[in-house]
This record gives C-alpha cells, sequence and structure tokens, in this order.
C-alpha cells in the first residue's frame, strides 16, 4: 500500500441506500487540527508574538492551522 502524506483536510462520502429516492450528496469535506499528529508537544518550540498569537489563535506556529472553505464558490473576475 503506498505511504499517503499528511493532510489536514479529509473527503468522505455518505453511503447512499439502494432504494434511496434523493440524488447521491456528493464528496462532503471536513478539516483535522494539527495537534491530532503530534504526540506530545516538543520542547522549546518557535512561538508566535503576543499580538500574532491573538490574530491566528495560537501562540506556536506549528499548531496553526489555515482553515479554507472547501464549499466557498472560487470568484471569477469580470471580462473587460
Amino acid at each position: 500500500m503506498p505511504h499517503q502524506q499528511h493532510t489536514s483536510m479529509k473527503t468522505y462520502y455518505p453511503p447512499r441506500g439502494t432504494y434511496d429516492p434523493c440524488p447521491p450528496i456528493g464528496a462532503k469535506y471536513y478539516s483535522t487540527p494539527p495537534q491530532l499528529y503530534i504526540g506530545f508537544q516538543p520542547p522549546s518550540l518557535a512561538q508566535f508574538s503576543p499580538q500574532e498569537a491573538l490574530n491566528k489563535g495560537t501562540l506556536w506556529p506549528l499548531f496553526y492551522d489555515y482553515y479554507e472553505n472547501p464549499y466557498q464558490q472560487v470568484k471569477k473576475p469580470l471580462p473587460n
């Protein structure tokens, strides 16, 4: 089995019954936080500045995870 690279965005397909009259829902996405993949907090981690830590919601860059909404449509520029 090939080795899969870590990704914080996961995908699953909801099961559909044999006689389900509704159309398939399609892929669902969810995000997993970085602390799930770290067994313990290593000593002497780099830290954000206090202001940046308040903006990002964590003191340590290792635990920062930017969330990008997979359901949000990408805005296309208007033609000139």
